[in-house]
């Protein structure tokens, strides 16, 4: 049975999951008297590690190509970690388990020291706290490698999508994909409008898998039929955004918060990877609060 460490206040109701990779299990609001997803609600350890309510990304973010990345002259190997995908995606730390450090009804602190992927080696914590603003989440990782290396990382939340569920943020550009999921072009977002989420917009009816960038950091995502607007704000270097969802009919879609678009290591300049030498941390920094809607939904 999975050991789920709760945390409650008068507005929230979260469950973090240390075993599965240290993510959030749920996440509610507590809204006049109701119960209210903020994130997809979770359907239990059977749905396995992406059936979470958020994932944590980390020492990288997505997909690698090409078997791995050269560093500083020097090739390294990374192999595919998850069944079904043949790239290597998401790193590690979310598929292991993280031991509890502190934990009490308003906060909680867990570590991984046994981070290993590729080359990457590792310790990282992550503490989640309520707070006025609503749930903060701080995740730090440490090289414990010999060399210096490109990290990076980020949240991979779920949301509940529904027919008048609508997203608004502001970014400058974006990746598209190819059939791999790797990025394939970089464009002006006004190139295409169709995935201009500056005003509140719904999703995209098909399917959507891209990295925004340049983004502010800031997003909100309204739920009219929850009577809630759900706000997330992320910290630098969290200046990338991936909008996930397969098309109209699913349940969920996905705003991660990412410091490098898909497969950085091998993009001219490595965007928004950090080089982080033995010793070295890269913090990571993201809140999501809530509030109620008024009578027309704003």
């Amino acid at each position: 049975m999975t050991e789920l460490l709760l945390l409650q206040d008068h507005r929230h109701q979260i469950a973090i999951a240390p075993e599965m990779g240290g993510g959030i299990a749920s996440f509610h609001a507590l809204s006049d008297g109701r119960v209210v997803p903020v994130l997809r609600p979770w359907g239990g350890a059977e749905t396995g590690l992406f059936g979470l309510g958020c994932n944590l990304l980390l020492p990288f973010s997505n997909r690698i190509s090409g078997g791995g990345f050269t560093h500083e002259g020097v090739f390294h190997a990374v192999e595919a970690n998850l069944e079904g995908e043949a790239l290597p995606i998401h790193g590690d730390g979310f598929q292991k388990p993280w031991r509890v450090e502190e934990a009490d009804a308003r906060s909680v602190t867990l570590s991984l020291r046994d981070g290993q992927i590729g080359p990457y080696r590792y310790r990282a914590e992550v503490s989640y706290a309520l707070t006025g603003d609503g749930l903060a989440c701080r995740l730090a990782m440490i090289n414990t490698a010999d060399s210096p290396l490109p990290f990076g990382g980020g949240f991979h939340p779920w949301f509940p999508r529904h027919a008048d569920t609508a997203l608004c943020f502001s970014a400058d550009q974006l990746w598209t994909e190819d059939d791999r999921h790797l990025p394939r072009d970089q464009v002006l977002l006004s190139e295409r409008p169709e995935w201009d989420f500056t005003r509140p917009s719904l999703l995209p009816a098909d399917w959507i898998n891209n990295a925004f960038t340049g983004w502010d950091g800031c997003a909100t995502i309204t739920q009219p039929g929850a009577g809630i607007a759900v706000s997330l704000t992320a910290s630098k270097p969290l200046r990338t955004a991936i909008v996930y969802s397969p098309d109209d009919r699913a349940s969920f879609f996905c705003f991660e918060p990412v410091s490098h678009p898909v497969d950085a290591v091998n993009l001219d300049g490595r965007p928004g990877l950090v080089d982080l030498r033995s010793g070295e941390t890269l913090t990571l920094e993201m809140t999501l609060g809530w509030s109620s809607l008024d009578g027309d939904g704003r």
